[in-house]
């Protein structure tokens, strides 16, 4: 019985030097990032009525659901415009105890970067903007996404469309027009529908393109009005960088194809409505969300996309889409992610009927907008690698043209 007992307790203890030596549970693997404390806030432009804020609300829920936080874990102001009511909802935010704080417009910057100076302990996000890189604040950074590529792709379904309906002699390829509503003349909004066009062209050489401004992000009535403004001036297809389903809606009561941006527009216009592009948000505030929990460095000027899930097309609606379409957007988005395909090739488009060969592009933003950067290299207008925000600013290539 005694050498039964004594190996008894060698075993008990072998057992307890064991659970000793194994590595407690490590918080940071706790979906909360082991902080219950922790608390997210995000600043929105407009309200879900809004396609450009939705897919921002969309991607903020997911993400928080994803790091397992809680609803009282994620303070969100919404309709914040682009004035010192920023600033205040920041520090707002601050108040309510949050750890980081992320704006999703381009004109809520400098009222960011205000609240970053003021609360340093805060960690402060903002989609869009153009400072992060020459601020060099610890708690100040800035995101975008390849969202030029996506518009490319969103244009081979266009260019696939108009080549079926000069097939079916519904015009001829000389008539091969698209009409393009913007919201304002930003390097942002050139810089998107450029790319589509040149996506279009890819397929169909023929075509041509309108750019209409609204001046303003979000306009139902003035992006409806614009998009028949478009359709009136013979344009056969539209698109948009603007934010509400004015344009779509105006596309299907006149039975004009349709490329959207930011969520599905297919359930309001099913007669009409190809495919959208959008930025898949939910990865970056993943990220931020865990890295502000964490610690962890989170980068000063960000730009996913293809490769990692950041740019994204919405379904193809098979029913008003041109055969072959999926496998022509397959096709050049492996080429994208494999880095053969270049959507601002200098050889594929002139500019008042000469091929870029240089171009000073305004990276570090001033107040005069002075050219910079080089940005023409090996054979490309080389976007958003310099800066995450878009500067390709060359109004109308050859092709295009403003109204």
């Amino acid at each position: 019985m005694k050498k039964f007992f004594s190996m008894a307790v060698v075993v008990v203890m072998l057992l307890g030097i064991i659970a000793g030596c194994a590595p407690a549970s490590d918080p940071a693997d706790d979906n909360t990032g082991g902080n219950a404390d922790f608390k997210v806030g995000f600043i929105f432009l407009h309200d879900e009525n809004s396609t450009y804020d939705k897919n921002f609300m969309d991607a903020a829920d997911a993400a928080a659901a994803a790091c397992g936080l809680s609803a009282d874990q994620v303070v969100k102001k919404v309709g914040i415009d682009e004035s010192d009511a920023c600033y205040n909802a920041a520090a707002e935010l601050v108040d309510e105890g949050c750890d980081l704080v992320f704006a999703d417009s381009f004109g809520h910057e400098t009222y960011i970067l205000q609240a970053a100076k003021e609360f340093p302990e805060v960690q402060f996000c903002h989609a869009t903007g153009t400072m992060a890189h020459t601020e060099n604040l610890p708690n100040f950074h800035n995101a975008f996404a390849s969202i030029y590529e996506g518009r490319y792709l969103a244009g081979i379904a266009a260019g696939m469309k108009l080549n079926e309906m000069i097939e079916q002699g519904k015009f001829t390829a000389d008539e091969a027009k698209m009409g393009y509503v913007g919201a304002f003349n930003y390097a942002e909004v050139v810089s998107g529908y450029t790319s589509f066009f040149l996506g279009a062209r890819s397929v169909c050489p023929t075509a041509t393109m309108e750019v209409v401004y609204t001046n303003s992000w979000f306009d139902i009535a003035l992006e409806k009005e614009a998009a028949n403004t478009l359709i009136k001036d013979g344009c056969k297809l539209i698109s948009q960088h603007a934010d509400s389903e004015g344009a779509p809606k105006a596309c299907e009561e006149a039975g004009i194809p349709n490329v959207a941006y930011n969520i599905s527009t297919i359930s309001m216009a099913p007669n009409t409505a190809l495919i959208s592009s959008k930025i898949n948000w939910q990865p970056y505030m993943e990220m931020i969300i865990k890295n502000t929990q964490s610690g962890t460095e989170i980068p000063a000027d960000y730009c996913p996309g293809l490769k990692e899930d950041a740019v994204q097309l919405t379904e193809l609606n098979s029913a008003v889409a041109a055969k072959g379409t999926q496998e022509a957007i397959d096709k050049a988005k492996a080429e994208f992610i494999a880095g053969t395909l270049h959507v601002f090739d200098t050889s594929k488009f002139t500019y008042k009927g000469e091929q870029l060969t240089s171009y000073m592009a305004d990276v570090d933003t001033d107040d005069a907008f002075t050219p910079d950067t080089e940005v023409v290299e090996n054979g490309y207008f080389n976007e958003s690698s310099k800066r995450s925000a878009p500067y390709f600013d060359i109004k109308t290539i050859d092709g295009i043209t403003e109204k």
